[in-house]
């Protein structure tokens, strides 16, 4: 900008010479100099009042948008948003298929201690020692007269030991609200539940996260506040459990057996309506892992899922329900059973000698080795393995539990003549009893793959069709004769229709070999037979029952009696009418001895409607 001069010296010198006022010439120049500054303020001002102008329209407009779109949309209750540095402890109830409450929460309290905060440390340990006894005195005294800035004293209290602390009247020991995990049903499914304890942890709240079982492997959707506290209904039965659990512990006390477990299973969905080992623990006091001895030792270790057995003569309705499938045999087929029987310099025998044929019922009827490794033969070791593969035997059940990974079964990686003959009978193979149990289900099923859950109503795909309904209908009245005329009569209770088989395999050694004296006694069953709606698998660890013959370990003496006793434990709970034709003759021949000679007897049975 060109500064123009007040009294320019041209302008003057002209005026001088014409006359005029030079000082008219600088009063002219000030006057248009004050209105240039005057316009140039305006038009500032002017601009600033533009802008301020298009910030209030566009503030307003974003208000109004705003006001349209809440207006228009649904309303909803506004949740609640969570800090980064606040630590989530709500976590959802595990109820099961009836709502009943599994796993729940409960506000309780932490103590804690600030030591440099206490005025008399020694009676402070004194004292909570006396409320904990598990708390060491002497350590506690150490820590308190140390150098220690805060420590944990305990956790988690109840009301009563809350109190306690409070009567100590030491300003050093302070407490923490938080939420604990409680299961109020005590030691009831706590394999399925596994357990629960604390990630992150702060002074007034904790974050509960699952540790084992389906408290694990559903701790992201129990955690999720999105479910709105929804609970995690589980296919299991609190009743059905329970049930499963006390005959099962009984069973285990008459027959001497180291561990047992149970599974219960709906045919048509693979929900898992109740499902046992034992010894078990109580998930709210959860014990530690054991760091030596076997596995199986542990409270904590679960034998329905990660017990990998050998599973014996359960196996042998597999080779044949194929061998009827394929068309290579039918029930009445004549088999050779002449033993021993020699594969390479293996020699295969049976338990008893059954003559050189039996029919391809009675190989799983009598329960012959050498008729179901002839059968087996017959189909070959790719189209064997195919169907083994077929029915999940080959890799860990998808149960929705951490624990379901571990179960891998054990396969053999080479598949000569002889490892064929032995998996047809069950050994040479090891898998779970929910391994079993799933590839019975697929047989009750009409020979659809059924896939084992744990979670309730869940919509899930159809299973492949692994065989014909034709021939798991023939497999299936296989195994219960081996229940009417077999190996398992003890199981036949009256008025269900219990099918069946059995299995006693030798324990394998860890350094390898097996043990003379220690089995796994199995019976896999399935009722009602004339149309299958469950299964259930019972095995007994190292079981031994004194007979009027002696001592024996077979599973026709152990597992069938504890099974049978599970059966008529859970049958009247499922709802099942037991089927009259089998009552009857027992009612008849019950009522015999009163009727005198020469008189009819009418016997009347009536079923509530």
């Amino acid at each position: 900008m060109i500064r123009t001069p007040l009294r320019p010296l041209a302008r003057i010198l002209r005026a001088r010479e014409r006359g005029e006022n030079p000082d008219d010439i600088e009063a002219e120049n000030r006057r248009r100099r004050h209105e240039e500054i005057q316009d140039r303020a305006r038009r500032r001002a002017e601009g600033r009042l533009i802008v301020m102008a298009g910030c209030f329209i566009l503030a307003f407009g974003t208000v109004g948008v705003r006001m349209g779109a809440l207006a228009s949309s649904e309303p909803a209750e506004p949740r609640t948003q969570v800090l980064s540095a606040q630590i989530m402890s709500q976590r959802a109830d595990i109820t099961d298929r009836q709502g009943r409450v599994l796993a729940t929460n409960l506000l309780t309290h932490s103590v804690y201690a600030h030591p440099h905060q206490m005025v008399d440390p020694m009676a402070a340990a004194q004292g909570l020692a006396q409320i904990f006894p598990d708390l060491d005195e002497e350590r506690l005294t150490k820590d308190f007269t140390g150098s220690r800035k805060f420590m944990w004293i305990k956790r988690k209290i109840s009301p009563e030991q809350m109190q306690a602390v409070h009567d100590l009247g030491e300003p050093g020991l302070l407490f923490g609200p938080r939420e604990m995990r409680i299961y109020p049903n005590g030691d009831i499914a706590s394999h399925i539940l596994g357990g629960s304890g604390f990630g992150n942890e702060g002074v007034s709240s904790a974050e509960v996260i699952g540790v084992a079982g389906v408290e694990k492997a559903f701790d992201a959707w129990l955690r999720d506040p999105a479910n709105e506290g929804a609970p995690l209904s589980l296919s299991i039965d609190l009743t059905l459990q329970h049930a499963m659990e006390d005959v099962l512990a009984s069973g285990m006390l008459v027959m001497n057996a180291k561990g047992a477990t149970g599974i219960l299973m709906e045919v048509e969905t693979g929900e898992v309506l109740a499902m046992a080992s034992l010894p078990d623990f109580d998930p709210n006091d959860r014990p530690r892992p054991l760091l030596t001895g076997e596995p199986s030792d542990s409270p904590l270790f679960n034998r329905a899922v990660q017990g990998q057995y050998e599973l014996g003569s359960t196996f042998k309705i597999f080779p044949v329900a194929q061998a009827l499938d394929l068309g290579l045999i039918n029930p009445s087929s004549g088999i050779n059973a002449q033993a021993p029987m020699r594969i390479g310099r293996f020699l295969i025998n049976d338990f008893h000698h059954y003559g050189n044929e039996l029919s391809a019922t009675d190989v799983i009827v009598k329960s012959s080795n050498v008729g179901t490794v002839r059968i087996a033969q017959m189909i070959g070791v790719d189209r064997q393995k195919d169907f083994l593969e077929k029915l999940g035997l080959f890799v860990p059940t998808p149960i929705e539990m951490v624990e379901g990974a571990t179960g891998q079964p054990l396969v053999p990686s080479r598949w000569p003549a002889v490892t064929s003959a032995t998996v047809s009978f069950g050994h040479g193979l090891a898998a779970s009893p929910l391994h079993l149990a799933a590839a019975y289900a697929t047989i009750a099923n009409g020979g659809r793959r059924v896939t084992p859950t744990l979670v309730h109503g869940r919509q899930r795909p159809e299973g492949e069709q692994v065989l014909s309904p034709r021939a798991a209908a023939m497999a299936v009245d296989m195994l219960r004769q081996v229940v009417t005329r077999g190996t398992a009569r003890q199981a036949n209770v009256e008025g269900y229709e219990v099918a069946g088989k059995t299995g006693t395999a030798d324990k394998p050694r860890a350094s390898g070999g097996y043990y003379k004296n220690k089995v796994i006694a199995t019976f896999a069953s399935v009722f009602p037979a004339s149309d299958p709606e469950y299964v259930l698998i019972v095995a007994l660890d190292e079981p031994s029952v004194e007979t009027a013959a002696g001592e024996s370990r077979a599973a026709g003496y152990t597992a069938v009696p504890v099974a049978a006793e599970v059966i008529r434990r859970v049958a009247p709970l499922l709802g099942l009418e037991p089927a009259t034709d089998e009552i009857l003759p027992t009612i008849a021949a019950r009522f015999a001895p009163r009727v005198e000679p020469g008189e009819a007897a009418e016997i009347k049975l009536v079923a509530n409607q």
